[in-house]
Order: structure tokens, then C-alpha cells, then sequence
């Protein structure tokens, strides 16, 4: 009796484990064992999924029966169908088999496609593939942002100071080095989460087309160090106070660097900042509308119709491009696979293009900047101190064609982006008063690189109308801060699954 007992107990125990938990798998190719990222998982028939950069996926609580189906697909390899309950007994890993090939291989032309021709027919058909709907949508989105702030070299030091003792001096310049070698032994990095319905339609005004949009948070999460913070304006306000500390906090002052001075005016006077922070207040945008503005962005320079950035497509004179071979999509099709690089020096990307055969529309691109290559370039190094580039732009983008019109809507984007910064110069703190004079004087240089990676996905579509759009009343949000990266908080959810900086970062006060 006592056996059966605990047999029963523990069959219990690990049916309620089983239910109550996530379930997460990994899609890898079976060719090379290598992990596959960005693959598609679709969840039932409504909702969609995407692997990481590491090639995880989780499921969620509601999606975790055995018997609810998965469709695992990724352009240049050939579609899985599976259960949860078959990948349980994967052991929760998926093999995808390779799938391009060449068109005469499966006697669809015995003639080699000319990837001009069909980059020629994808610039014909950009306006029709992609363009801006008017029929009203809902769509269920999860976005999410991580900020990080990589210092090589933070260097501050106070060599000249007016009416400031030798203690308070060297105390000024101790202080700054310990900010300093803070920022470059425990780097700030900050990771945004955010999922919502996002209601969208085009409304006609004086003969044009605008779009109005509407967004409801369902949940927003940040994780980043509590007081810090990975933007260069929020830790400029840092430094800047550190060394304000060490002024008479009863004045005002203005700071000049070489020939360039500040217009704005600086104080640690209470008076001061309180009127400062109500104009702030004012000014500011509610997080609901700042948010919303972030990702009409995002939308609008993702969309390969809109953007001035993806000019190996829009700009195919800059670039050769070679005929790879072909793959079949989710949907049976065939779809040319082209590889690029430039040919002229204003092409900047190299990648691969994954274009319908049907109507010629981009379904998928990977690009990255050439090596060597940079964007907006400013270099006055040796002349004002001042060197600044963008040394990383790369992404993943995957459109999906509309159910409804045939159009392509964005399912999924990764994209990254790096700025480089040089700063070596000299700044000066000036009383204001009747006649101006130098406060305290200071050597500032420093190299650091900023970056941040931005992840969308569409997790489901449905029609609405501008009318029901019209009746949706927004409310502003705030975000949940969170410590360390927890699960639980997205087990009703689909979301993205982390990688593991994401998991293994604690917040340290």
C-alpha cells in the first residue's frame, strides 16, 4: 500500500510539474547540428513564434498539451509538422532538414534565373507588395530592446580649480574615477519588454492617406541596474552631477568645451531644478505615446517600400547579385534565393534575399554591414577631438502575405545597431556673475561603444474596423521593474524567448 502510495503521489506530482510549467525547445539543422535562429513556429492556427538567436523557443502554459500542433518552418529548409506531445519525446529538440536547391533540379526551368531580372521585377512589385493598407487590424505584438553601454577608455580629471581647496579638489577627482571605473568594470545594459495589441488603419485627409494607430499594453516589463542606465544622455546628467557636487550649490553655471559653450544654464539650487523639473513635466509625453512613436518607427524603416536604409533593395545598381539557388516556403511555393555585396563604393551590405517566385515580393533578408564599413562617419579626431561612426547595422527581417489581399505584412525583425564615440577634450565650469569666471577646469576623454538590438513579432492578425478602432480609449502605462529575468511573468504568453545575457543579468543597486 505504501508503494503504490508514493507512486501515485510522485505520477501526480509530475503531471501537475508538466502542466504548470513552459515548455521550451531548440531547432537545430540536422546536417550540421547547428542551432537554427529566427525559424517560425506556428502554435495551433492562430499564433505564431520565433526561435531566438540561440534557436530556443517556449511555449506557453496554455500551449503545452500534447496534443496542441506545431508547424516549424525557416526559408532554405523544409517545413516540420509535430505535436508537443512528439517533442516531448524529441527531447525537446527539432531537426530541420536543408531544402535549396536548383530550380532545374526539380524541372520547374531548365534555364538559370538572372538575379537582375528578378531584382528588377522585386523594385516593379514593391508598391503592391508592401504598401500601406487602409482595411482596419489588430495585431498582437511583442517588442523588445536591449541597450548596452561598452566603455573602452573613461578618463576625467580636474587640473585647474578657482576658490576649491586641495582636499575638495582631489576629493572631485576621486569621486570621478570611481564613476568611471565603475561604468567601464560593470557596464550598464538595460533590457525593455513590451507586448500589446496594436490597432491600425489608414484614414483619408485632404486627398492623402494617414495612418492612425492605437496601442493597448498588456504588459511591460524593464531589467537594467536600479538608479542606472545604458543611454548616453542619462549617464551625461550622471557625471555632470558628480561633478556638480563639488560647486557652491547656491550658483549658476554654464560649461564650455574649447570654442563650443553651453547655452544651457546648470544648478544644484533646489529652487532651480523644481522649476526645471515642472517644465519637464509639461513638455513631457506620456510613456503610451513615446512607445507608440518608437515603434511606428521601427514599422515604417523595417518596410521595404519605406525605408532609406535597405538600398540592396531599392538601390540594386550599387550591388551584384548572384543566383543561389531556390527553396520551397510555408506555403508550397518556390522562392529564388540571392546572395549580394557591393559593387559601388555607397553599398554598405552584404547578405541573402529570399524572393516569391509568384509575385516577386522579398520574404525574408539577412544583411550586415561589409567588414570594414561604417555609416555617418564624422572624424575630427586630431582637429576638435571628436570621432563618431556607426559601426554595426545588421538584421533579419521576415514578411508574411496577408490572408486578406494578398499584401505582406512584417512578421518578425531583428535588428541591430552600434555607434562608436571618440571624445578628448577640455571643459570648463563658469560662474555666472557680472563678470565671468573659470570655476574649475577638466580633462575629459573617452572611447566607448554604444549599441542596442530591437526584436519584433507579429503574434497574431485579425480584421477589426475603424470603428471599433475609433470606440478604443488608450491608457498610459508604466513598466514593471524587474531584478533578474523571470519566466513566470510570461507564461500566459508566446514572448521571445531570451538569450542567456538576458537570463544570467542581475540587477546590482
Amino acid at each position: 500500500m505504501r508503494t503504490i502510495f508514493i507512486i501515485t503521489f510522485f505520477t501526480l506530482l509530475n503531471f501537475q510539474f508538466g502542466i504548470a510549467q513552459n515548455i521550451k525547445g531548440k531547432i537545430i539543422d540536422s546536417a550540421t547540428g547547428e542551432s537554427i535562429p529566427y525559424a517560425n513556429i506556428k502554435v495551433g492556427e492562430s499564433e505564431n513564434l520565433v526561435s531566438n538567436a540561440e534557436g530556443y523557443f517556449t511555449l506557453s502554459e496554455n500551449n503545452s498539451r500534447d496534443e496542441v500542433e506545431l508547424a516549424v518552418s525557416y526559408l532554405g529548409f523544409v517545413q516540420r509538422l509535430l505535436t508537443v506531445g512528439e517533442l516531448k519525446r524529441l527531447n525537446y529538440r527539432i531537426e530541420l532538414a536543408p531544402g535549396v536547391f536548383q530550380l532545374n533540379d526539380v524541372k520547374v526551368s531548365n534555364e538559370k534565373p538572372n538575379p537582375y531580372e528578378i531584382m528588377a521585377n522585386v523594385k516593379a512589385n514593391l508598391a503592391r507588395n508592401y504598401k500601406n493598407e487602409t482595411a482596419a487590424s489588430k495585431d498582437l505584438l511583442f517588442y523588445r530592446k536591449s541597450d548596452y553601454f561598452k566603455p573602452k577608455l573613461i578618463e576625467v580629471e580636474i587640473d585647474k580649480s578657482t576658490g576649491f581647496t586641495k582636499q575638495a579638489l582631489q576629493k572631485a577627482n576621486s569621486d570621478l574615477k570611481r564613476f568611471s571605473t565603475q561604468l567601464i568594470s560593470n557596464p550598464p545594459m538595460e533590457f525593455t519588454d513590451i507586448l500589446c495589441n496594436y490597432y491600425s488603419t489608414k484614414t483619408k485627409k485632404n486627398d492623402k492617406f494617414q495612418l492612425s494607430s492605437k496601442m493597448e499594453v498588456l504588459k511591460a516589463t524593464k531589467l537594467k541596474n536600479e538608479g542606472r542606465s545604458s543611454s548616453l544622455e542619462e549617464l551625461q546628467k550622471a557625471a555632470m552631477n558628480t561633478m556638480l557636487q563639488h560647486l557652491d550649490s547656491t550658483k549658476y553655471y554654464r560649461f564650455k568645451s574649447g570654442l563650443f559653450g553651453s547655452r544651457d544654464t546648470i544648478s544644484l539650487r533646489k529652487d532651480f531644478n523644481r522649476n526645471r523639473n515642472k517644465d519637464k513635466t509639461k513638455e513631457k509625453t506620456n510613456q503610451l505615446l513615446s512607445t507608440k512613436s518608437s515603434l511606428n518607427s521601427f514599422l515604417s524603416d523595417s518596410n521595404f517600400l519605406e525605408s532609406n536604409e535597405l538600398d540592396f533593395i531599392n538601390n540594386t545598381e550599387l550591388y551584384d547579385y548572384k543566383y543561389e539557388g531556390a527553396t520551397y516556403t510555408n506555403d508550397n511555393e518556390f522562392a529564388y534565393v540571392l546572395s549580394f555585396k557591393p559593387r559601388r563604393s555607397k553599398a554598405k551590405y552584404l547578405g541573402k534575399l529570399y524572393i516569391s517566385e509568384t509575385d516577386y515580393a522579398v520574404l525574408r533578408t539577412d544583411y550586415t554591414l561589409e567588414e570594414g564599413e561604417k555609416l555617418n562617419n564624422f572624424n575630427m579626431k586630431f582637429l576638435l577631438g571628436i570621432k563618431t561612426s556607426q559601426n554595426i547595422s545588421k538584421g533579419t527581417i521576415t514578411y508574411k502575405k496577408k490572408s486578406e489581399d494578398d499584401t505582406y505584412y512584417m512578421q518578425y525583425a531583428a535588428i541591430e545597431q552600434g555607434q562608436y564615440f571618440y571624445l578628448n577634450r577640455p571643459l570648463k565650469f563658469i560662474e555666472l556673475t557680472s563678470s565671468e569666471k573659470d570655476v574649475l577646469s577638466l580633462d575629459l576623454k573617452m572611447e566607448v561603444n554604444v549599441s542596442s538590438k530591437t526584436e519584433f513579432l507579429n503574434m497574431s492578425r485579425s480584421k477589426t474596423t475603424a470603428a471599433a478602432i475609433e470606440k478604443i480609449k488608450e491608457a498610459d502605462f508604466k513598466f514593471t521593474n524587474i531584478k533578474s529575468y523571470d519566466p513566470k511573468i510570461w507564461k500566459d504568453y508566446n514572448a521571445i524567448e531570451p538569450l542567456q545575457e538576458m537570463k544570467q543579468f542581475k540587477s546590482i543597486n
